[in-house]
Order: C-alpha cells, then structure tokens, then sequence
C-alpha cells in the first residue's frame, strides 16, 4: 500500500518515525539546519514537553535524511493535516484498524529496548522526562532475560 502512495513523503516519514521515536509534529518541524550527519544528530526544539533535545540517528535514519531532497527550510514541508490525511488513507488502503501514526512511536522505543539500550539512553532519545513512562512501551520475555543472565 505503502508504494502506491502518492505522497512522496509520507515513507521517509514513516521509516524516520521508526527510526527515531520522532512524534509526528517533531518530525514536521525539524530543519535541516539543525541535522548534523557528522555526529549523527538532530536538534529539535520546544518539543511536546516544552524542552529541547538531540536525538542520536541510527545509520538507517541518517541514510533516509541524506537521500531526501533539500528543497526547504524544513526536512519535510508538509502539513500535519497532510500527514494525517495520507496516513489514514495508507492504512485504509492496507486493510489496517486501530493503527495510528503515534504506533509507530511506540514501536521506535519497543525497538531501542530491544537493542538492549537502558532506560535513561532511550528516555535521551525519546524525550521521556519521566523514565517511568517508558515502561508502557517495553514488552519483557523471560526467554529475553534468560539469554542476558547467561
């Protein structure tokens, strides 16, 4: 569904999202002068918690930003609506409920504590000022732990 998708956009947007842990409206006002690919970094200021942060860039993330086009002051110059709108029409068209663009949060952070980041690593990168909050988004197994133990 994904590739037929007029938005050109909405792919980096979505990957970036996973990639990162970026909320939506953070990825729509990130600019490109605050990407620094030397250190793997991205600035983003006043952010849902009213604080700035940097967020560290996998290699997959820093890839998708290097292959997109600079052709604004923003790194995606869409609107939230637009976002919203062929978000909700990509997962009509896959078949999707209940799926929303905050899921893909979500699945960034259950992802970093997969990767075996620690919690204040992951609340750097997701901008958590409560750790505690990060606990929604981690799925622990005991087959998980058992291989860490030994």
């Amino acid at each position: 569904a994904l590739a037929e998708t007029k938005s050109a956009y909405l792919e980096p947007v979505i990957d970036l999202a996973i990639e990162t842990g970026m909320r939506r409206g953070e990825l729509l006002k990130a600019k490109w002068r605050d990407l620094d690919l030397q250190d793997r970094t991205l600035q983003l200021y006043d952010t849902k918690n009213g604080e700035d942060r940097k967020v560290p860039l996998t290699m997959t993330a820093t890839s998708i930003l290097v292959q997109w086009s600079h052709t604004s002051e923003r790194i995606f110059p869409v609107t939230d609506v637009a976002v919203r709108q062929a978000w909700d029409r990509l997962v009509k068209r896959a078949g999707i409920t209940n799926l929303r663009f905050h899921d893909l949060r979500h699945e960034a952070i259950s992802r970093f504590f997969e990767m075996g980041l620690s919690v204040p690593e992951i609340a750097l990168i997701s901008g958590h000022r409560d750790p505690r909050m990060l606990f929604r988004y981690t799925h622990l197994r005991a087959e998980d732990v058992v291989k860490k133990l030994s």
